[in-house]
Parts: structure tokens; C-alpha cells; sequence
């Protein structure tokens, strides 16, 4: 029988070796195991090694303040929050809200909850009322633990019977109860029973680029010993500082500011600053010797905007995620800093599935190889392999345990698996090596004069422009070619949004793209719709261009490749279509 530490010392011990990782890795048995109890405070908290060590340091970044918590008092504490929630009713299998920025009570938060069985529902500080509603319902919760900052939002909801346990109160509503409380309650716990491998302990709501969010479940088991893959993927190792940019309330929070980290017994690092700043964050990283960084494209493509070679840093380990990396991005830094970053994939649904890890060959592009305990498949509509399509997860006896239950019904109870595969809706190209380079989502990818089209593609040359901060291709209606390519454009700071600068982009693509690729639109704009969690919304934009909404608020300057007759010499060049 294979246990979780087991697993993970394997993992540690093949930490560059992909082929040995690969081949050898077990995933732990699906027996009763608590990670919180069982691996936090019986591995962590107790261990001689790391027991002192910095399980969570916090730098506020407009103050200059830090907190730095061990393991061993980061395991009393969230014994006595998990001792406070049990007075007030909490017990195994009841849902908690948790509405919280990156504060240390976040963390014990969590803790205290998985010790308990009760499941977590993770939500961003950013919800409207209206939605806080909705979780609140959809998410059956009996109970929320929020900031003094949130409670207002609770104020029109009514609730009658919602545990309120408030951090940092200064007023509470009736039957609130300060969170500060937990003080006063013993520092020592005893659980009610064991822990099943299958206990629910997430839910987490998907990030709304579809209209109503859905509930994804995830259990005792697959994010806590599913994130071992991400462990291995990001390179962690014991003792290291590992900062993730990444917002409370979102997966990839749990990926690589709870789970991963702690999995390889390393402190999470956290830089609160009241409005994003890539030279300040920079200069932080540097001065605090953090080692491993994961930031998702968005900010590195911020970082690349300062000079990075006039940054000390410690850095050993660099990863991006939440999209595709575009290749420019990874050639700066790589000339910067030494460091070659890591593209990595997964979903709310599962830990990470695919990755480069470290020491392998990087194919620039790619977002790597499936990571160990993970049986990839690349399949057609019809379940077929093929070279181009989408990935799917092999189930049956070989289900990777970071896998989600399933998505949640209104009942509360999880979706089944269907048939022999979990389908990821996302679509790549596999070479003979193994490596999966993204290609879109399903339903971003389109037809234009019957070519298909890959989003990212076009997106990755738009970025090579000096002038492009950031991209989002989608299709715009056409009478001939049922669609044609279109890209709205958020350009670099300072730079007008004249056609001059639309000229400038046409010559770059002209110069790099096949005609059939060409995109016909563009459309310069001050922003782009995004998720809470930072993706573009395409969505959004298809929908723009199917309505032909011109008042819409994220309409920009338009220029169609008919303005420009300067260009007609490069068409020459070219076979059109």
C-alpha cells in the first residue's frame, strides 16, 4: 500500500527525472487520511526539521508590515478556529463560505475546516451581493467567515440561521460573532471520526465566462493528494519561499498558495498591494529571497515592461499558468534572468494534468508533458486519437486522484463520470515526443473559409508587436468566409491608438502569418473583459461581434485590412484566398 508520504518522497526524490517520475509514481491509496490533521500537523507542525520553519509570511506591501507564522503555530491555531466553528454547530459534511483576502485567518480558516469535514466554499472578496446570494444558496451554506469589509453584503440577504464569523469586527450583526473569539478555545483537537478518502471537502463555483457558474466538487483526497503533480510540476521543494500570484476565492489559489507548497513542507509567500506594481513586487521578490514564483501570463507580461536585469533575485524556479505563455515572453526573461519559465495546464476540475517540469527539454509554445499519475488521451468527437483534438483524462482504474468528483446538482450531490473518460473541453496538438501545445477551448476555436482557426496562434504573433500589451482573437461574422478573424487590442502604455499604430500591427502579421490566417479586424481598445481570475473573455466578444453592438462600453478604434492600401504590395506576395 502506497501512503501519501510515500508518494511524496518519491516525487521529491525524482524531482528532475520526468521518465523515472513518470514510470514509477503511485498515487496513494484512497484510504481514510485527514490531510490537515494527518500530514499538516502529524508531518509538518511536529517534525523537528520544519516544525519552525515559516509555514506562511505575509509582506504588506504600502505599510512595509510582515507576518511570519511557523507550522507549529499555524497547527494550534487552526485547532482552536476549528474548535470555535464546532461550538457554533459546524460539523462534518455542513458547507462554510469563506470570504476572505490573503490574511492569516484564510489559511487557519482552511485548515480548520478540512480537520472538521466541513466542505469549503472559497469565494472572492469581488462578489456583487447578487452573486454572494447565489453561492450562498447554490452552495447550501451554513455558515460564513468573512472580513469586517464584507458584512455589509450581507445586510439585504437575510440568512436567517447563517453562522456569521467575523475577522477584524468592529460591528456585528445580530448573531455575529468576532472571529477573534477562537483565542479563548483549547489549542489541541480531536476529530469525531475518520476521515474518507471520498468526504467532500471543496466547492469551488467555476470562473463565469458561461452565465451561471457551476459547482465543482472536489473531496478529502483529490486536491489535497492531487496536488502532488503540482508540486512536482512547479519544482517545490522542503524549505523553499514560494510566492503565487494568484486571488483568494479562485483553484489555482489552492493549486499553489495552499496545497502544492505545503505538500513539499515550503513557505507560502504573499505580497498584498493595494494596486498591482510589477517594479515593487519585483524588488520584494528579490529582497525576500523568495525561489519559486507562478504568475499567470497577464503579469509576466507586465514584468517583461520593466527592465528584469537590474532585479537581484534567488529565484531557482519560474512557472506560468492559467493560460498559454506566448514564446516572447519566456525569450525575456530567459535573457534576463537565466530562467526558463514553465508553462503548466490543469483546471478547477482537476490539480495539474500537464506540465514542463524541471530539468527537461522546454519546446517553447508547449505547455509540457501529462505530469505523473496522469494517463492523457488526445482524442476526436468520437473518442479516437488523434493528433489535434481534445484532453481527455483516462478514468476507470487509472482515474488521476486530482480529479473532482464532479459538478454538483441543485440536490448536492455530484455529477457522474461519463463513461470511460473525462473530457476537458480543451483542444491541443500532440507531437511524437508527447508535448501538448494549446490550441483553444472548444468552442473559442473557429472556421474561416473552412481553415480552422486557433485564437492563440494569431494571439502569440500580436504579442511579438512592441506595441501590443495584450490580445483577444475571436471570429467576426463575413457574408464569404462564414467568418473572418478579428482581434481587439490593448496596447502598450503610451501608445496611440491611431492607424498609424493599426498599420504597424497589419505589416507584422503580414509578414508572419499565412493568408489564410490573416486577421482582417482589428480593434484598439483601453480594455479587455476578464474574468475575476484574469482570463479574457471571449465569450464576451464573440457576443459583440455576432450582435454587432456598437455602444457597447469596450468598443475601441476599428480598422479593417480594406483601410490600408500600403498593404496591397504585400498581398502581392502572397497567394490570397
Amino acid at each position: 500500500m502506497t501512503t501519501f508520504a510515500e508518494a511524496r518522497e518519491f516525487l521529491l526524490r525524482h524531482r528532475t527525472d520526468y521518465d523515472a517520475a513518470v514510470n514509477g509514481f503511485k498515487w496513494p491509496d484512497p484510504v481514510p487520511f485527514n490531510w490537515a490533521l494527518d500530514w499538516f500537523d502529524a508531518g509538518l507542525a511536529t517534525d523537528p526539521a520544519s516544525k519552525t520553519r515559516a509555514a506562511l509570511w505575509i509582506v504588506e506591501a504600502a505599510s512595509g508590515a510582515e507576518t511570519k507564522v511557523t507550522f507549529e503555530v499555524m497547527s494550534r491555531r487552526s485547532n482552536q478556529i476549528a474548535n470555535l466553528l464546532r461550538v457554533q454547530g459546524l460539523k462534518r459534511g455542513d458547507h462554510l463560505l469563506l470570504l476572505l483576502g490573503n490574511v492569516v485567518p484564510l489559511w487557519e480558516t482552511m485548515l480548520a475546516c478540512i480537520k472538521l469535514g466541513v466542505v469549503i466554499i472559497p469565494a472572492t472578496t469581488l462578489l456583487t451581493p447578487d452573486e454572494l446570494r447565489d453561492r450562498l444558496d447554490r452552495g447550501r451554506a451554513k455558515a460564513v467567515v468573512a472580513s469586517q469589509d464584507q458584512v455589509a453584503k450581507f445586510a439585504c440577504l437575510g440568512g436567517d440561521g447563517l453562522i456569521r464569523v467575523v475577522v477584524g469586527a468592529t460591528a456585528l450583526h445580530p448573531g455575529g460573532l468576532p472571529y477573534e473569539a477562537a483565542n479563548d478555545f483549547p489549542e489541541s483537537f480531536k476529530p469525531d471520526g475518520p476521515t474518507n478518502a471520498d468526504d467532500p471537502m471543496l466547492l469551488y463555483f467555476t470562473s463565469g465566462t458561461t452565465a451561471k457558474p457551476k459547482l465543482v466538487r472536489h473531496s478529502q483526497r483529490s486536491y489535497p493528494v492531487g496536488h502532488l503533480s503540482t508540486m512536482y510540476w512547479i519544482g517545490l521543494k522542503p524549505g523553499d519561499v514560494h510566492l503565487n500570484i494568484s486571488s483568494p476565492g479562485w483553484a489555482k489559489h489552492a493549486w499553489s498558495c495552499f496545497f502544492a507548497p505545503w505538500n513539499a513542507g515550503a513557505t507560502i509567500f504573499i505580497c498584498n498591494q493595494p494596486r498591482f506594481e510589477a517594479k515593487g513586487l519585483l524588488a520584494t521578490i528579490g529582497r525576500c529571497g523568495v525561489t519559486t514564483l507562478c504568475a499567470p501570463p497577464t503579469v509576466w507580461r507586465l514584468f517583461i515592461q520593466e527592465k528584469l536585469s537590474d532585479f537581484k533575485i534567488s529565484l531557482r524556479e519560474v512557472c506560468g499558468a492559467g493560460e498559454p505563455l506566448n514564446p516572447e515572453v519566456i525569450d525575456q526573461v530567459k535573457s534576463a534572468w537565466g530562467l526558463t519559465i514553465r508553462d503548466g495546464y490543469g483546471q478547477t476540475e482537476t490539480a495539474a494534468l500537464a506540465g514542463n517540469s524541471p530539468g527537461q527539454k522546454v519546446k517553447v509554445g508547449s505547455m509540457g508533458r501529462p505530469m505523473p499519475g496522469y494517463k492523457v488521451k488526445v482524442i476526436d468527437a468520437d473518442g479516437n486519437p488523434t493528433k489535434e483534438g481534445e484532453v481527455a483524462l483516462v478514468l476507470g482504474a487509472d482515474r488521476p486522484a486530482g480529479l473532482m468528483q464532479g459538478y454538483q446538482s441543485e440536490g448536492g450531490k455530484p455529477g457522474g463520470d461519463d463513461g470511460d473518460l473525462y473530457r476537458s473541453g480543451d483542444v491541443v496538438f500532440v507531437d511524437d515526443e508527447g508535448y501538448l501545445t494549446f490550441v483553444g477551448r472548444s468552442d473559442d476555436v473557429f472556421k474561416s473559409s473552412d481553415y480552422r482557426i486557433s485564437p492563440f496562434e494569431l494571439e502569440s504573433v500580436l504579442l511579438e508587436h512592441d506595441a501590443v500589451a495584450e490580445a483577444a482573437v475571436v471570429p467576426s461574422p463575413d457574408p464569404i468566409r462564414l467568418a473572418i478573424p478579428k482581434a481587439y487590442i490593448l496596447l502598450v502604455g503610451g501608445t496611440e491608438r491611431s492607424r498609424e499604430t493599426a498599420l504597424s500591427i497589419y505589416r507584422h502579421m503580414f509578414e508572419r502569418l499565412a493568408p489564410f490566417k490573416r486577421i482582417r479586424k482589428l480593434e484598439l481598445v483601453t480594455e479587455l473583459p476578464k474574468t475575476i481570475s484574469g482570463k479574457i473573455r471571449r465569450v464576451q466578444l464573440r457576443r459583440l461581434e455576432h450582435d454587432d453592438d456598437r455602444d457597447d462600453s469596450l468598443r475601441g478604434v476599428e480598422f479593417c485590412e480594406e483601410d490600408f492600401p500600403e498593404l496591397q504590395t504585400l498581398k502581392s506576395k502572397t497567394a490570397e484566398t
